[in-house]
């Protein structure tokens, strides 16, 4: 109703995601994806700009965490749930990979993760609406062209 916060490291979602993430996006839902500005798998990193970029999408806010790295894995549910684990948002986690995810809807919990995740959407940088605009057609035929792998990433 009020907010949908994601932190994950891999942002590669199947059609299924994009589509939910767009109708919330569409309902005035505070849709808010944070990824790791630095990479540590390059074709899941390219991935996620061509999805980003995506014009379903363009509701949905899209930030790159800048301080390093991160492999938080945290969703956030109108302050009123709040899922924790090891699920990315990509397919194989949802599809292949033996993965846990603990579903809370303890208040304290739930305000401490808030606060922390407000504290490193602080610490990034939001993408423009298109993340691959002022980016060299290298980059965007890589980001593109590893789409075509993201069933498998």
């Amino acid at each position: 109703k009020k907010r949908l916060w994601i932190h994950s490291p891999y942002f590669v979602p199947a059609d299924e995601v994009i589509v939910a993430l767009q109708l919330a996006a569409m309902r005035g839902v505070d849709v808010r994806v944070l990824m790791p500005s630095q990479r540590d798998h390059l074709l899941v990193w390219l991935s996620s700009f061509y999805f980003s970029a995506l014009p379903e999408l363009n509701k949905v806010r899209f930030f790159r965490y800048s301080p390093g790295f991160f492999h938080s894995k945290m969703m956030l549910v109108d302050d009123e749930i709040l899922s924790v684990g090891t699920v990315n948002f990509d397919n194989r986690s949802f599809r292949i990979n033996f993965e846990i995810t603990l579903l809370l809807e303890d208040p304290e919990t739930i305000r401490n993760c808030h606060e922390q995740m407000e504290k490193d959407f602080l610490n990034a940088k939001e993408d423009p609406v298109d993340p691959l605009a002022g980016r060299n057609i290298f980059f965007k035929l890589a980001a593109r062209g590893s789409r075509l792998l993201s069933p498998l990433l």
